[in-house]
């Protein structure tokens, strides 16, 4: 049996790897909601990372950070707050996350996994503050990955746009949903489950020799035309 702490597991990406844990497991949800879904195996714990503590959990052998934020405006529109907010949020919330449990992780040699985006690899347009912040939070992926090991292994998957109500604004209507699957060389973007999929294969076994990776999972936007 393993011991899961998603935060950031009441919605979009987060909520679907809650949903896709094995049923043995057991999982702590930190978030501002609430797990809401139909898992019975789940500690909710109500809290804003970006200003409350952590609670105490002795039993950890997997964090994964999902909270995050798209902050799509031109640089003259964002305010030095929006910077703030979006630090906050990707970064300083994970940083807290960590040093509340990595000793308990280490303990278990267990595994963290991180997000960015992928407009922290290639140039967009309006991505100023969020490309800033999960850039940072790759950085911050590879350093503890060296710091940690061999105990912890730390990856970060850096994801192109994914159709969850974080991005409903992308994608608002049917024209807008083919325009950016047009945009992707593999004429898709992406779906919650996939990328949950892919953040519990890097807690798993069979995922023991990777840490320190930044793992495009794109469409193709990020590496090929």
């Amino acid at each position: 049996m393993k011991n899961y702490l998603i935060v950031g597991g009441s919605r979009g990406i987060g909520k679907e790897i809650v949903n896709q844990i094995p049923e043995n497991s057991t999982i702590h949800v930190i978030s501002r909601s609430g797990y809401s879904g139909e898992r019975k195996n789940v500690t909710n714990y109500l809290i804003d990372v970006t200003t409350e503590d952590f609670p105490e959990i002795d039993n950890i052998d997997h964090l994964i950070y999902c909270p995050g934020s798209i902050q799509l405006k031109p640089i003259n529109s964002l305010k030095i707050e929006d910077f703030q907010a979006d630090f906050d949020i990707n970064v300083l919330g994970a940083v807290k996350a960590i040093k509340q449990y990595h000793r308990i992780i280490k303990r278990q040699k267990g595994s963290i996994v991180l997000f960015s985006t992928v407009a922290s690899k290639i140039g967009m347009p309006f991505h100023a503050s969020v490309a800033a912040s999960k850039a940072a939070v790759e950085g911050l992926g590879k350093s503890l990955a060296a710091e940690f090991a061999p105990e912890i292994r730390v990856n970060v998957i850096a994801p192109t746009v994914t159709d969850t109500d974080l991005a409903s604004h992308i994608l608002r209507n049917e024209k807008a949903r083919e325009a950016t699957a047009d945009r992707h060389p593999m004429k898709q973007f992406l779906n919650p489950s996939d990328v949950a999929a892919l953040a519990l294969f890097l807690t798993s076994d069979n995922a023991k020799a990777i840490t320190g990776q930044i793992i495009g999972m794109d469409a193709g936007i990020g590496s090929i035309k």
